[in-house]
């Protein structure tokens, strides 16, 4: 996979760990569906704070991708769902604990209820 970065000052900058675009030649695309914070070795949500929920949403995102092949340098497009965006700022630190290097290009948005009544769910677009 052949992945490059998108970035311009003639565009607003990226406020979190994100890139404005990524632009890959791949040979083929993996969608992943939302997850959410169930722990799957009980099938219970976690519970705790949108920082808990974050980390286990992003646990199951990356082992949907592990079970694909692939890890979080493939992720090239997430869409963020809160249910509350004053929960954004801690979010977006654990968020960035995952994609360290390569981020994807990312929307974040509030949503009146989401599943089981979770805080957050995240989906990605992966390129292999």
């Amino acid at each position: 996979m052949k992945r490059e970065t998108i970035a311009t000052k003639a565009a607003s900058g990226p406020i979190g760990p994100y890139s404005q675009a990524v632009k890959c030649e791949c040979s083929g695309f993996l969608f992943c569906s939302g997850q959410i914070s169930i722990n799957p070795e009980s099938g219970e949500l976690v519970s705790g704070d949108i920082s808990v929920q974050t980390r286990q949403t992003l646990k199951n995102l990356m082992a949907v991708l592990k079970a694909a092949g692939l890890g979080a340098e493939n992720v090239v497009k997430t869409t963020v769902f809160l249910r509350d965006m004053d929960d954004f700022e801690r979010m977006n630190e654990v968020y960035a604990e995952f994609f360290l290097q390569a981020r994807p290009a990312r929307a974040a948005v509030e949503v009146s209820r989401l599943p089981r009544d979770v805080g957050v769910e995240i989906e990605a677009v992966a390129c292999f």
